[in-house]
């Protein structure tokens, strides 16, 4: 059986603004994206038989709700210009080893469908371009078009509007994730209903040598609404200033919180010092574009 393995990277914002609600119901954001060297595996094989799906993590749905399974099926229509539900692929399946959290602002699910993209591009030999793969990706999800990028990433519109950037210096990261998640629309239907309140713009503070200027004012505007309905947030986010991060946030709409670290021992340390019962607690590293492109290509 012929079959593409390919690692599906989890990201942060390391800045995410809630500029306003479209028309279409979603919010116009203005985010920056990191990568992260934590993966899933999504591992996509020819076999005889309908469409399936697999995952080791039995929390996580394996039908059409999964955007790994809406990926594929929106990639073999747009290929063989089929519409409808009926237009199903066959004789594929694609297997899911999980390690990113779900409901944790880390982006798991968009990158699984972005990496199923590229799998399905590879194994059927589509031979579609970057742009096209884009376009496909955006009809999936906001985060998932970054996906196809990686790095250091500004996302404008719902997100899916990337533009890299110059890559942030590599730095070691905490993550935080409490045992409970946050649903995405909650986040944004708290900020929605708080939006009365007056923002307050963080001082610039210092930052290590080399990171950008704007990484001065780094900002997560869907945090304190979050906080409000599950303060264990903000006292992670504390507990890792406190450790000596150079900057700790909710990522995007949470629940995990990450630290920046620039000193690998400080990181290991603070993920053990924090780690509670039923809480995920690891420490990783970011990823630069041309390592991100370069661990994809090769696959596993």
């Amino acid at each position: 059986m012929r079959s593409v393995s390919l690692p599906s990277f989890a990201k942060i914002n390391l800045d995410l603004r809630v500029l306003g609600t479209r028309p279409d119901g979603y919010h116009d954001l203005k985010t920056v994206f990191s990568s992260l060297a934590l993966f899933d595996t999504v591992t996509v094989t020819a076999r005889r038989g309908p469409l399936a799906v697999t995952c080791d993590e039995p929390d996580i749905p394996t039908d059409q709700r999964n955007l790994v399974w809406k990926a594929a099926s929106l990639l073999h229509r747009t290929a063989t210009g089929k519409s409808g539900k009926t237009s199903l692929p066959r004789d594929i399946a694609i297997d899911l080893r999980k390690r990113v959290p779900s409901e944790a602002g880390l982006g798991g699910g968009s990158s699984n469908a972005a990496m199923t993209l590229l799998a399905h591009n590879k194994l059927w030999k589509l031979d579609l371009n970057l742009a096209t793969l884009t376009r496909i990706a955006a009809r999936l999800g906001a985060d998932v078009p970054y996906f196809l990028v990686g790095g250091t990433a500004l996302g404008l519109g719902r997100g899916d509007d990337i533009y890299p950037l110059a890559d942030m210096p590599s730095v070691h990261v905490v993550i935080l994730r409490p045992g409970f998640g946050v649903a995405t629309a909650d986040a944004y239907q708290w900020f929605d209903e708080e939006s009365r309140r007056a923002a307050k713009e963080p001082a610039p503070r210092m930052v290590p040598p080399g990171w950008p200027a704007w990484s001065a004012t780094l900002k997560n505007d869907l945090e304190a609404p979050v906080v409000r309905h599950h303060p264990a947030i903000g006292r992670i986010r504390q507990s890792l200033l406190d450790a000596g991060a150079t900057f700790a946030a909710m990522s995007g709409s949470g629940s995990a919180v990450f630290g920046l670290f620039e000193r690998a021992d400080a990181a290991r340390r603070t993920a053990n010092d924090l780690a509670r019962p039923g809480w995920l607690s690891l420490h990783t590293r970011t990823l630069d574009r041309r390592e991100y492109a370069r661990r994809v290509a090769a696959g596993l």
